[in-house]
């Protein structure tokens, strides 16, 4: 519940202040506001109140919100006031570069939250990330899908692209949007070049996950009830320092070690309290032994900066752009059909499984920036039934004098929200079904 909690709170703050954007400029034009909804009122809504001559209110549907302006044909479809002459409170009424101020007018108010969220967090809990330069301390390392494209534990990544991005996830992406990768393998320089099959391989099986610290210092956290770590008496706590007489330094020599001896015996060297012990277990069919490690030096990777109201300023500015500038390069991986990236979109019914289960109100105004910047750019795309598909339209009328009939700006209208509406029947369907299968199974 706290989940959907989070998401409901989440899409309501960015809903509500996007239709405010549309709204505040429409009313700086003196367009004629005549509803203003919170999620959507198909059929029917929760709440509803007139004042003036505007009808707020809260729908049903949690798929977002709009504002109906009067002289303009958008989601309600209501096509029966274009048929008498434009009064002076239409949108239709006015200059071109005023509807497309209107337009424009939630997109820009996303982008300023975005800003304005990352200006407060940074002046006050702090800039915080993962450095890539500590986390490739010791070289990283890979899951099997990332090792079979090409890299190896104990890889260091030096640029992608020729530059090298100092926060290790955002680093992670540009690795899956690149087309070329330099790294340092046993102190000689590599290049990797990753195919559009490949990167859709680490997307669908490993996504941002796919590398990560070659990590030390690793002791047993829990243990599988009835596991082969359970039956050979492996405890929590326990700390591997080696395998079959052989030393271990990092995690994933442990975890090869035991995927060359599948339903074989080996003998685990541990420090248990301060005494030194070889235990003997088994290694199942799938080469693991059955525990969940703990990692001590995790904390050594992040870096917090404390930054002045001055410093915040144009820090959260260049936060903001970076992640519009990282929504443009991961839709271009959506749209390539090789790397079947568009598998991962998820609707706000996925985005919810994926929030912690606690409510954390910097982890919330963080995804609510990160959400924000996302929003602003798929209401830029030039989509009949976005912001974008109107300010194309107004654009052209701009440049050419010429505006859309009546019946062809409908038209457009309905073939966009055909568009839309399939979109998101195929995002939530899939998310819905996840879930039951992963309730059931």
């Amino acid at each position: 519940m706290i989940q959907v909690a989070q998401i409901l709170f989440i899409l309501s703050v960015l809903v509500i202040l996007h239709e405010f954007g549309h709204y505040l400029a429409a009313k700086i034009f003196k367009v004629r506001v005549e509803k203003f909804y919170l999620f959507m009122d198909a059929g029917f809504s929760l709440v509803k109140k007139k004042i003036g001559k505007t009808e707020w209110g809260i729908g049903w549907l949690p798929i977002g919100g709009y504002v109906k302006l009067s002289g303009m044909i958008d989601e309600s479809m209501d096509v029966e006031q274009m048929n008498s002459e434009p009064e002076e409170w239409e949108f239709r009424a006015k200059p071109a570069w005023q509807r497309l101020i209107i337009m424009l007018g939630g997109i820009i108010v996303n982008i300023l939250l975005a800003w304005f969220i990352y200006l407060i967090m940074f002046s006050t809990v702090g800039q915080k990330y993962v450095s890539t330069e500590a986390v490739q301390k010791n070289g990283l390392s890979f899951g099997e899908v990332g090792k079979s494209v090409g890299f190896k534990d104990g890889d260091r990544i030096l640029s992608v692209d020729g530059k090298l991005q100092p926060k290790f996830n955002w680093m992670i992406i540009d690795v899956l949007l690149s087309d070329k990768i330099e790294i340092e393998r046993d102190g000689k320089k590599l290049e990797l070049d990753l195919s559009e099959e490949q990167k859709g391989e680490i997307i669908s099986k490993e996504g941002k996950g796919f590398a990560y610290a070659r990590r030390i210092n690793f002791a047993i956290d829990s243990v599988t009830p009835n596991s082969n770590a359970f039956k050979a008496g492996l405890l929590k706590g326990d700390v591997l320092v080696g395998i079959n007489g052989t030393e271990l330094t990092f995690y994933d020599e442990f975890t090869d070690a035991i995927q060359n001896k599948k339903n074989d015996s080996i003998s685990i060297e541990v420090i248990r309290g301060n005494n030194p012990t070889s235990i003997k277990a088994q290694v199942n069919k799938e080469g693991k032994l059955g525990f969940s490690p703990v990692f001590k030096d995790t904390t050594e990777y992040l870096i917090n900066n404390k930054l002045s109201i001055s410093e915040a300023v144009p820090a959260a500015a260049k936060e903001a752009w970076q992640l519009l500038v990282y929504n443009v390069k991961q839709f271009k991986l959506i749209l390539s059909p090789k790397t079947e990236a568009y598998k991962q979109v998820k609707s706000p019914v996925g985005i919810a499984r994926i929030l912690p289960d606690e409510w954390n109100w910097e982890f919330i105004w963080n995804f609510t920036a990160l959400f924000s910047i996302g929003l602003a750019f798929i209401n830029l795309l030039p989509i009949p039934g976005l912001d974008g598909g109107h300010a194309l339209f107004t654009i052209v009328e701009m440049i050419t004098g010429k505006t859309l009939s009546v019946k062809a700006a409908e038209r457009v209208q309905t073939f966009g929200m055909i568009i839309l509406l399939t979109l998101m029947a195929l995002t939530f369907g899939k998310d819905i079904y996840q879930l039951i299968v992963d309730k059931l199974f």
